[in-house]
């Protein structure tokens, strides 16, 4: 079944936004300005762009109330009081979004400083460590039980994640003005901040999926916590002095929020490119809800790798990284592992052994799918 123009759109708004994410925050990342001391130096506050992250994830709250008032006012209209039974706003504590929100910051937090560190492609690309992590926690803490499929989806993803690392610690820095040690610092510091963002994803289906939350309004809960906590960590964390290549604000500290403003104001590009960031991971969020709605969860996760692959080819044209030709066999791997996770390669090859003339790939229904995530309000960004 081919698709409508509407679920076209969603699609490309997805990998667009999504790509967006990732280029925008790196794009601040290489930035220079005049710094607090006078000094040109990069814009290195990934702490702050957190923050902006969680401004954009708290938009969809906004996004989800103007919606489901929009809604309520047309089903009341039509006298369909049920819309006032299901109201979803007032039937949980959004307070069940803390813990999943801390977990949230502290992966986030985590991947933008590894994101300093190394390529953009390379953070793509390492954030589906994330099927690992969770396929684990999911046996330890949900009870569940996982296919020989999935345990060799796992096995791919691993060799995949391997071949990554790997190209980026042998060719080394050559288009990059982080060392070697700092470029496989910031991909360890990615990978293990999947192992959270794993126990996020545990928390949200054991003890938040069963309130039948919109995924919209869970993000933008969790954006709204997430920005306030992280908001208020700034205060300690500058007064916390660290070394390199962790810091390397005048003050040598954590984060020194004033010093990142005074940069923003001496450069405006800065602005633009956080800006970048807060509208891209709203429309993302949206889209992604949009499309595993109106398609299914594995067409996102098709149009998630869709996304890397625009990420790397970005990072290429704008020379921020060198063309090395292991990455292609990474992210061949990364791609079958979660295909194979997902059900995706296996439905499809009974398809063609059934000489089904069915939907295409792209529109598997989602009961296909062993990852469903229209009822998981997990944050994607």
């Amino acid at each position: 079944m081919a698709w409508t123009s509407y679920q076209l759109s969603l699609a490309v708004l997805m990998v667009v936004t999504g790509s967006i994410n990732t280029l925008s925050t790196k794009w601040a990342d290489k930035l220079e300005s005049e710094n607090s001391v006078g000094d040109v130096q990069p814009f290195n506050h990934p702490f702050l762009q957190a923050c902006t992250m969680f401004i954009g994830e708290s938009l969809c709250l906004l996004v989800f109330t103007i919606s489901h008032f929009a809604k309520k006012r047309k089903q009341s209209q039509a006298n369909e009081l049920a819309a006032v039974v299901d109201n979803p706003v007032c039937s949980f504590n959004p307070l069940i979004f803390f813990p999943p929100a801390m977990l949230d910051m502290l992966a986030t937090s985590t991947m933008y400083v590894g994101l300093n560190l190394t390529y953009a492609s390379s953070f793509q690309m390492l954030r589906g460590a994330v099927i690992i992590f969770t396929g684990l926690l999911s046996t330890a803490f949900l009870g569940r039980l996982l296919k020989a499929r999935e345990w060799l989806g796992m096995l791919t993803v691993i060799m995949g994640l391997s071949v990554v690392g790997a190209s980026d610690f042998i060719f080394g820095s050559g288009s990059s003005n982080n060392s070697i040690n700092s470029i496989i610092t910031g991909d360890l510091l990615i990978v293990m901040a999947q192992i959270v963002t794993a126990s996020q994803m545990v928390w949200e289906e054991k003890f938040v999926t069963k309130h039948n939350v919109p995924a919209l309004q869970a993000v933008g809960w969790e954006g709204i916590f997430g920005f306030v906590t992280l908001s208020l960590l700034l205060i300690p964390m500058y007064f916390l002095r660290v070394g390199p290549p962790f810091s390397s604000n005048p003050r040598m500290v954590l984060e020194d929020a004033l010093d990142g403003f005074i940069q923003m104001r001496n450069n405006p590009m800065i602005i633009l490119a956080m800006s970048g960031t807060v509208i891209s991971i709203a429309f993302f969020n949206f889209a992604g809800v949009s499309v595993t709605k109106e398609l299914s969860a594995t067409t996102r996760m098709v149009l998630d790798s869709v996304r890397t692959l625009v990420i790397w080819s970005v990072s290429l044209s704008l020379q921020w990284q060198q063309f090395y030709w292991p990455q292609i066999i990474g992210f061949a791997l990364l791609v079958m592992g979660m295909g194979l996770y997902n059900n995706i390669i296996n439905a499809s090859i009974c398809k063609c052994r059934r000489g089904s003339d069915s939907e295409p790939l792209l529109g598997v229904n989602e009961d296909q799918s062993i990852n469903e995530e229209e009822g998981r309000p997990s944050v994607i960004h």
